[in-house]
């Protein structure tokens, strides 16, 4: 079997691949993805999980299957990324509030022994309920969100946030784990 190679230090890609059972060695990319204040589309996310995937597939010199991914929140077709600041965070979190916005990664995997490579999207939905801007500050005093998309981490919002989730759960986290493997699969038997 052919080793699996993770293209992302990201802690909650890790923690859910584990969680199926995955054995993965762990290369950074070298891609710079800012994309901030562009607009969406999803040929612009799928680029950069490929171009994530290229990165780290160009440095294994042993046969591996590549994953990859990109996570985006968009709000009104804006790609809003990760805040630089405490007051870029809540300007985010003020946009979100009582509103729906969509998550959308794009997972690549690339079989570097094939020279295959596979992208696919996941959409999914969320909807805040409308709160208070001091719960919006004590959100961001007590989790930093300064690592995530969209100023906030699905997994550590309190429950009081969230109206309505539509598509999988995982995706928001950052990984639709599903998707991966079935891809990893599709490449496997291709």
């Amino acid at each position: 079997m052919k080793n699996i190679v993770l293209a992302s230090t990201s802690p909650r890609r890790q923690e859910l691949l584990e969680n199926v059972g995955l054995v993965f060695d762990i290369i950074a990319p070298d891609y710079d993805e800012n994309i901030l204040n562009k607009s969406f589309s999803y040929e612009l996310i799928e680029d950069i999980a490929g171009k994530k995937g290229e990165s780290v597939a160009n440095k294994c010199n042993f046969p591996a299957l590549i994953i990859s991914a990109d996570t985006v929140v968009i709000f009104n077709n804006i790609v809003l990324g990760k805040p630089r600041d405490f007051d870029d965070a809540l300007k985010m979190l003020r946009m979100l509030n009582g509103q729906t916005h969509k998550v959308v990664t794009a997972v690549c995997i690339i079989d570097n022994e094939k020279n295959k490579k596979i992208i696919k999207s996941e959409t999914s939905e969320v909807t805040f309920n409308l709160l208070s801007d001091d719960d919006l500050k004590n959100y961001i005093y007590d989790f930093q969100p300064y690592d995530k998309a969209g100023s906030y981490g699905i997994q550590e919002l309190p429950e009081k946030f969230i109206r309505e989730i539509k598509g999988e759960y995982d995706n928001i986290v950052g990984f639709p784990i599903k998707t991966v493997i079935k891809l990893m699969a599709e490449i496997s038997n291709s």
